[in-house]
């Protein structure tokens, strides 16, 4: 293939544009908040299944204790019901009066062993209300790390888009001052090599693969002409010769 020299040339100022495009797409998927985000995520969402833990227990406890009072209540009622019969002298058969009487005792521990439960579950539900609350501010200060590390993953993407933006304008414009064909080889063999289609001869070495051309191969470039478009024997790359080609 032959192409103009100022073309060939020109063709390393893509080059460099495309390189440097490729940079900014790297530096945006590796920025380090976005493993900062992903970390802080994973340690979000394992606080938040401990805090809904926490909240049905919690929630539970309520249950529980809302329970336990009723039979506390229920119990206390009906002693209070007894002891007024008692009081009330109706009862008057010395066993009806001995059998009430063991009930108001019986109702009383009753009364007072159904109150260590109120106080047990009252205990649990405390616990974990404290817990509830723990988990609720750990939560807010994680999220509040998210948001912030968003923010600034957000406004370090809009800065390499927007300088991703002027340098994809640039290329567009470079490389239509490129020959179709030129540019053509140049996006196939680009695709082929990991994003590098056209590399330097620089002091007898192509910048592509960094290797040094041997004799053959230089004598090989020296006599081609000038609109001839090189490749390097061990890359396959377009080797752009310049003044400083080593030649």
């Amino acid at each position: 293939m032959n192409a103009a020299p100022a073309d060939q040339i020109r063709l390393l100022d893509v080059q460099a544009l495309d390189t440097r495009l490729s940079q900014l797409a790297h530096k945006r998927r590796t920025l380090p908040e976005h493993a900062e985000i992903e970390s802080l995520t994973k340690d979000l969402t394992q606080l938040r299944d401990l805090l809904v833990a926490a909240q049905t227990e919690e929630s539970d406890c309520a249950r529980e204790q809302k329970k336990a009072e009723q039979d506390v209540d229920q119990v206390r009622q009906r002693a209070v019901r007894d002891q007024q019969r008692l009081d009330s002298g109706a009862v008057t058969s010395p066993k009806d009066l001995e059998n009430l009487q063991k009930e108001i005792v019986s109702l009383s521990k009753r009364q007072g062993d159904l109150e260590d439960v109120v106080l047990e579950v009252m205990e649990r539900r405390e616990s974990a209300q404290e817990r509830v609350d723990e988990l609720t501010e750990r939560v807010s200060s994680v999220q509040a790390k998210v948001d912030d590390a968003t923010a600034r993953r957000d406004r370090a993407e809009d800065g390499l888009d927007t300088e991703a933006a002027a340098v994809a304008k640039e290329r567009e414009l470079v490389a239509g001052s490129v020959s179709a064909g030129l540019m053509e080889l140049y996006e196939k063999i680009r695709g082929q090599q990991g994003g590098v289609g056209a590399a330097r001869l620089y002091q007898r070495r192509c910048e592509g693969c960094h290797i040094e051309l041997n004799i053959t191969e230089l004598n090989d470039v020296r006599s081609a002409a000038a609109d001839t478009v090189v490749r390097c024997e061990n890359c396959r790359r377009i080797l752009v010769r310049t003044a400083e080609s080593g030649l």
